[in-house]
C-alpha cells in the first residue's frame, strides 16, 4: 500500500506488477511481431544497444537468448557509430536497442547504422515516438507509464520482460511463456518480501559487492547502479565466479555482501562462494531460504530460473528505496542525475 507521502520511486514500484500484466497484455502482438521478424531474419547473432540500466536489461536478454534460442549476444559500444562513424558488418545479425526515453543520440546513431548495414533493428522503449522507434524496424513499447522518478524501477523491470518474451516467443518456449503469465502474480509476492535487516546491517559501511551469476548477474550490476544512484554507497557488481578471481581479497571482518540467487543451475556455485566469503568474515546475505552461510533474505520465486530473478529485483528496489530514506537521501533526485540522459 502506498501513501500520499510516498515517494514517486516507491509509488512506481508499487506499479511494477500491473505494468508487466500491461505489457504481456496489450504490448503482445508487438513482442510477438517483433519474434517474427528476428525469426524471418535467422540472424546468427543479435547485438544489443544500451546504457545504464537499459544495460543491465539488455545483459538479461544476452542470458535469456543465449541460454533459451542458443543465439549468441554481444554488447556493442554505441560510440562505434556516434562519435568514430564505423558501420559495423552486421549482415544476418539482429539488432536490439533499450532506452527508456529513446532519446539518447549515441543509442539512435547505433540502431540507425545498425539497420544500414542490414540488422533486423528492434527498439525496445517507454515512448513509442522517439527517435529510437522511429530508427527501428520493429519497436516494442513497454507501456510502463510516466516514470517521474530518476531512478528507473518500472522501465527497468518492463525493458527485461519485453525483451525475454522476445526470446520465448522466437523459441517457443512453451515454460518460459506460462513463467512469463504468471509473473505480475510473482511479483505482487516479492514487493511483500522484507528485506529491512540489509538496511540495519549496512550502517557504519560505504562500500559493499553485489554478486550474482548468469540472469542474477545482469540484475547485481542493477542493484550495484541503485545503491550509488540513490544510497550514496559504493557497490561494485560481480559475477560470484568472478569475485574469487582477485575481488574477494578485500572482503573481511564485516564486510557488506548481497548475493543474489535464483533457483537455477547456477545456485550451488553461488552458495559455494557465499560460504567462502562468509568464512572470510563478509557480513553476506542471501536470497535463498536455505543459504548455508549467511542471513538469508525472503524471496518470490516464481517456477522459472530465467524469471526468478525478475522477482529479485522487484523485492531489492522495495529495500533500496526505503535505505536511501535512511541514509537521508531522496531516491528520486539522486545528486547530479536527470531522468534523461543524452550521451553523444
Amino acid at each position: 500500500m502506498t501513501g500520499s507521502n510516498d515517494t514517486h520511486m516507491k509509488r512506481e514500484i508499487g506499479q511494477i506488477p500491473q505494468v508487466v500484466a500491461d505489457l504481456l497484455g496489450a504490448g503482445r502482438p508487438a513482442i510477438r511481431e517483433a519474434a517474427q521478424a528476428l525469426g524471418v531474419a535467422k540472424p546468427r547473432l543479435v547485438a544489443t544497444i544500451a546504457r545504464g540500466s537499459s544495460d543491465h536489461a539488455a545483459s538479461y536478454f544476452k542470458y535469456g537468448c543465449e541460454l533459451v534460442a542458443r543465439l549468441p549476444v554481444a554488447s556493442i559500444g554505441p560510440s562505434v557509430a556516434s562519435i568514430y562513424g564505423v558501420d559495423l558488418k552486421l549482415q544476418q545479425a539482429g539488432a536490439i536497442a533499450i532506452s527508456q526515453s529513446g532519446k539518447s543520440p549515441d543509442i539512435v546513431s547505433m540502431l540507425q547504422s545498425a539497420r544500414r548495414s542490414g540488422a533486423c533493428a528492434i527498439a525496445i522503449t517507454n515512448d513509442a515516438g522517439s527517435p529510437l522507434a522511429e530508427s527501428a524496424n520493429n519497436v516494442i513499447d513497454i507501456l510502463a507509464g510516466t516514470e517521474q522518478s530518476v531512478a528507473a524501477t518500472k522501465t527497468f523491470v518492463t525493458s527485461v520482460v519485453a525483451g525475454l518474451a522476445v526470446v520465448a516467443h522466437l523459441a517457443q518456449d512453451e515454460s518460459l511463456l506460462a513463467a512469463l503469465d504468471n509473473l505480475p502474480d510473482a511479483l505482487e509476492k516479492a514487493l511483500a518480501c522484507d528485506w529491512s535487516p540489509l538496511i540495519t546491517a549496512l550502517d557504519g559501511h560505504n562500500s559493499l559487492y553485489v554478486l550474482g551469476r548468469g540472469p542474477g548477474a545482469a540484475i547485481a550490476s542493477e542493484a550495484a547502479l541503485k545503491f550509488k544512484e540513490t544510497s550514496g554507497l559504493h557497490a561494485e557488481a560481480y559475477s560470484t565466479a568472478e569475485v574469487l578471481h582477485g575481488p574477494a581479497a578485500i572482503v573481511h571482518k564485516g564486510f557488506p555482501v548481497l548475493a543474489l540467487c535464483a533457483q537455477d543451475k547456477a545456485r550451488d556455485s553461488i552458495l559455494q562462494t557465499c560460504a567462502k566469503l562468509s568464512d572470510q568474515g563478509g557480513k553476506v546475505f542471501v536470497t535463498d531460504p536455505e543459504p548455508g552461510a549467511g542471513t538469508p533474505l525472503p524471496v518470490a520465486r516464481t517456477a522459472h530460473g530465467l524469471t526468478d530473478p525478475i522477482a529479485l529485483v522487484v523485492s531489492f528496489y522495495g529495500f533500496i528505496e526505503a535505505l536511501a530514506r535512511h541514509r537521508g537521501f531522496n531516491p528520486d533526485t539522486p545528486p547530479h542525475l536527470r531522468k534523461v540522459t543524452a550521451t553523444v
